[in-house]
């Protein structure tokens, strides 16, 4: 897709009414970048042309220089010859801590589940957090005896069990409802049993909340006004026009988007370029980090996917945000929880990675119903304020009730409450509502209260009650344990460690903080 030149100097805001649709569908949302580096070098310019900030400009010089220390790294590390690492992101922390995630790779091969980060003090200590404690290793034999099929990758996996040599293939195709499929299978080399599988394509179902008139970022273009907001990496909104592909960039004559119905189509791309705008917000305010992968870089949003399609969905392959215009093409599923719960997908995809199965699953799932959530008050939107409500807006139970609880998940008929052995057998989005009880309890604590006109009654597996340290506070801890702490294989009992980590570098080892998070977690049976 082009982009026009000259961003910045074009730039403007315009105001706009957005619209309240109803929107019938199956299941919501569901996947999953780092955090913002310091220091401040010379403006450095982006690949769209545009100048970025002296953090962004100081993150890339700190992936360039860890890039170069790569095998030394390596070596301190005790990996073998044949293993090598390969720099995925670089944070450097408030206390001059600097955490480096890497993928790793075996006799050139992808190690799936291989990936680990190393902390490094101001003072030089340096220690390691591994998806993996097991040594990677395959032989010789196996590997020149191993012929990948066709449309095949030789990798390691290494996410579950012993690290093993296998095939990884990709399909692509169409779901019942029409949504895009890459499925991803591992299979073993040697026997051929099925390692895992998940999809690159996380959706979502809701309708379009009315958000009112709003101000967006837009810019004038050689025939009118183009959607696209330069203030957020050049942002853009497509559309598709009840199709699929690329789409053409949202276009309008007199920079008033849309007329508050779906009649007019660029109201459910106002209502897009909305939900990204207060996404980007959120986290650039809240945890310094611009963009969905931290790099100062816009997404792209694409309405009126699809024809009769009731269903959104995050795709990293186009680093893109797509929505439906539900059931007979009158309800865009356009809105703010969903837009945010989607993007944060990306933000895990390009931080921690959590598999997209077993707990790590959950979490991920979890992850985005906590940010979708945050993005939520953060936005500050009369029309549609926030709670702990996920999808409180949608109705497709038919009675008005939310899709999930955070006070108490198993108010849905089947998300869980507390941790047990079995979680990692529940889907995603079920065993996420151990986190998110997490997350609620951590933030308000437990027991009945009303906060903003909605009233909660959050339990504890014990019976204890627990007293919230805020929710701004949560919302930091969750942020920099993904970022900085958890992998590609973090279960429940790993995010407990993470967030207890994250809590005493943020807040002191024996503060409230920490003690509000091993208390929420005890909460829901996450012992550690």
């Amino acid at each position: 897709m082009s982009q026009s030149k000259g961003y910045i100097a074009t730039h403007k805001r315009s105001t706009l009414a957005i619209a309240t649709a109803l929107a019938a569908g199956s299941a919501l949302l569901a996947t999953g970048l780092a955090g913002g580096a310091t220091a401040a070098p010379a403006p450095a310019k982006s690949e769209k042309g545009a100048s970025v900030s002296a953090a962004q400009a100081a993150r890339v010089s700190m992936i360039k220089a860890a890039e170069k220390k790569t095998a030394a790294v390596a070596k301190e590390l005790k990996l073998g010859s044949q293993e090598k690492l390969v720099v995925k992101d670089v944070i450097k922390d408030s206390k001059g801590t600097v955490h480096t995630r890497y993928e790793r790779t075996f006799a050139g091969m992808p190690v799936l589940g291989g990936d680990l980060i190393v902390h490094k003090t101001k003072a030089g200590k340096t220690e390691t957090t591994k998806a993996t404690e097991k040594k990677i290793a395959v032989s010789a034999k196996a590997l020149s005896a191993a012929k990948a099929p066709k449309d095949a990758r030789k990798v390691v996996w290494a996410a579950t069990g012993t690290p093993t040599l296998a095939f990884e293939t990709v399909k692509t195709g169409k779901a019942k409802d029409g949504t895009p499929t890459k499925l991803h299978i591992v299979t073993d080399a040697e026997s051929g049993k099925k390692l895992s599988q998940w999809d690159d394509i996380h959706t979502g179902t809701g309708e379009t909340t009315y958000s009112g008139s709003v101000e967006i970022g837009s810019k004038e273009g050689s025939g009118g006004f183009e959607l696209t907001d330069d203030s957020r990496g050049g942002h853009s909104t497509f559309t598709l026009d009840n199709g699929e592909g690329e789409g053409v960039l949202a276009t309008d004559d007199d920079d008033k988007w849309g007329d508050g119905t779906p009649a007019d189509k660029n109201t459910a791309a106002a209502d897009a370029a909305y939900g990204a705008q207060v996404t980007w917000d959120y986290y650039k305010s809240v945890h310094g980090r611009e963009g969905i992968k931290g790099d100062g870089q816009g997404a792209t949003s694409r309405v009126h996917y699809g024809d009769n399609y009731v269903n959104a969905f995050w795709d990293d392959s186009c680093f893109c945000m797509t929505y439906g215009d539900g059931e007979g093409n009158e309800h865009p599923l356009t809105s703010i929880d969903v837009a945010a719960h989607e993007m944060s997908h990306g933000v895990t995809s390009a931080t921690a990675n959590l598999n997209y199965s077993g707990e790590s699953g959950g979490l991920n799932e979890a992850t985005s119903d906590i940010f979708g959530t945050a993005v939520e008050f953060s936005a500050e939107n009369a029309e549609d304020k926030g709670d702990y409500l996920i999808g409180e807006e949608i109705d497709i139970n038919g009675d008005g009730s939310p899709l999930r609880y955070m006070d108490e998940p198993s108010k849905d008929g089947a998300s869980l409450d507390y941790w047990s052995s079995d979680a990692g057998n529940v889907d995603v989005h079920y065993s996420s509502g151990i986190a998110n009880h997490f997350f609620y309890i951590l933030s308000e604590g437990s027991g009945e209260k009303e906060i903003d006109g909605v009233t909660y009654n959050s339990p504890t597996k014990d019976g204890s009650k627990v007293e919230g340290i805020g929710r701004d506070k949560a919302e930091k801890i969750w942020f920099k344990a993904l970022t900085e702490y958890m992998t590609s294989t973090t279960d429940y009992a790993g995010a407990r460690e993470a967030t207890v980590k994250a809590a005493t570098d943020l807040y002191g080892a024996d503060g409230a903080e920490v003690k509000g998070v091993e208390a929420a977690w005890t909460g829901v049976d996450v012992t550690g």
